[in-house]
């Protein structure tokens, strides 16, 4: 199939990753990394996928100073103009923001997707259509729509769409709110209701809908002058990679999506995860009969249920009698801890470990 030459794709690779700590540190977070031993990254893997649906110079990767060289390192076949560079980390609005100028000023009517790059996708072919048809809508239409999947059980650790009126495309939907990583509760009350979606991560619109919400998320920027109605010139990107520093520090999530109006929902069914908390990577991955998740590493189990286990190169676990754990070393850090609700305590034993022995366990 003939790919659009309006299309485009911004992957955002400048994630620390500390919901997988110690597996993903500081220095190379899980995205740089071949997490599964399958031969490619997290990063390449989602390069992988979307190079079948947008033309290869239409991908654009938005990372950190620290990271760029993975960047250059793992797609080589990445121009250097396509890769944008935060020289302070300002979370994804503001590089998105960034991206977006650069993609109108080559095509003012292109359409866009953004994409995180650690996503597990089951079913690629599913995952290529439903893009195709998403960016179909937004370039019909001119709004946001975000993909969502729906959920298998009550995770706090996602995000949550819940669907409002039907479109006038078959399971297209209004967005009627969206909550940020309830509590355990909230999320079962949520997947028991039939009208709540994970959120992906995944959005699309136009880039002429993007520029006149920058616009006004970063009216106050001092001497923002993007102007969302025409092409930008050339100093109009300049100007955010020298102003960069003076952005706020906010989502496209945040920023964008929950203060827009005319945002819609797909509802889609790919076999998605999100591939950035413990937990998740437990419930997406193979189990073997005693619903232990081995990922790439040597182990002896016995009498061990309901864990996950990742381990170094060269390294070999016997492990007896453990039930619902999370076994991970990378380096010179050794994780142990209750599955549960993982994503809270990986949090609280990074800071822990941050202000009690430095940044090089981190």
């Amino acid at each position: 199939m003939r790919k659009n030459e309006d299309n485009y794709c911004v992957i955002l690779a400048g994630g620390k990753g500390r919901r997988l700590w110690p597996c993903s540190r500081d220095m190379k977070p899980k995205q740089f990394v071949d997490f599964f031993g399958a031969g490619r990254t997290q990063l390449q893997s989602t390069f992988d996928r979307f190079a079948k649906i947008i033309p290869l110079e239409n991908i654009i990767v938005c990372t950190t100073r620290d990271y760029e060289s993975y960047v250059h390192e793992q797609l080589p076949d990445v121009p250097d103009d396509n890769i944008v560079v935060e020289p302070v980390n300002r979370n994804t609005a503001p590089c998105v923001a960034w991206a977006n100028m650069k993609i109108t000023a080559r095509c003012s009517q292109a359409n866009i997707v953004v994409t995180p790059s650690d996503q597990f996708v089951l079913n690629e072919d599913a995952f290529a259509n439903n893009i195709r048809q998403g960016l179909e809508f937004v370039s019909k239409h001119g709004i946001l729509l975000t993909m969502g999947v729906k959920p298998t059980r009550p995770e706090p650790g996602y995000g949550y769409i819940q669907v409002g009126n039907k479109s006038d495309m078959e399971g297209v939907f209004e967005v009627q709110s969206f909550t940020e990583k309830p509590e355990r509760e909230f999320a079962k009350m949520f997947m028991e209701s039939g009208e709540f979606y994970w959120n992906t991560g995944l959005f699309l619109s136009t880039a002429h809908r993007f520029a006149l919400c920058f616009d006004n998320l970063f009216r106050d920027v001092q001497g923002w002058t993007g102007g969302a109605a025409a092409e930008p010139a050339d100093g109009t990107v300049d100007f955010i990679r020298d102003n960069y520093s003076s952005y706020p520090n906010v989502s496209l999530d945040s920023g964008v999506l929950e203060r827009s109006d005319g945002v819609f929902v797909m509802v889609c069914d790919f076999g998605w995860a999100d591939l950035g908390t413990w937990h998740s990577i437990y419930e997406c991955m193979h189990k073997n009969t005693s619903d232990n998740v081995v990922i790439d590493s040597r182990v002896i189990l016995e009498d061990c249920r309901d864990n996950v286990i990742k381990l170094p190169k060269g390294k070999l676990a016997v492990i007896n009698g453990l039930d619902g754990y999370i076994v991970a070393e990378d380096g010179d850090v050794l994780f142990i801890c209750k599955k549960g609700d993982s994503s809270s305590l990986v949090r609280k034993y990074v800071n822990k470990v941050q202000m009690e022995y430095g940044e090089d366990y981190v």
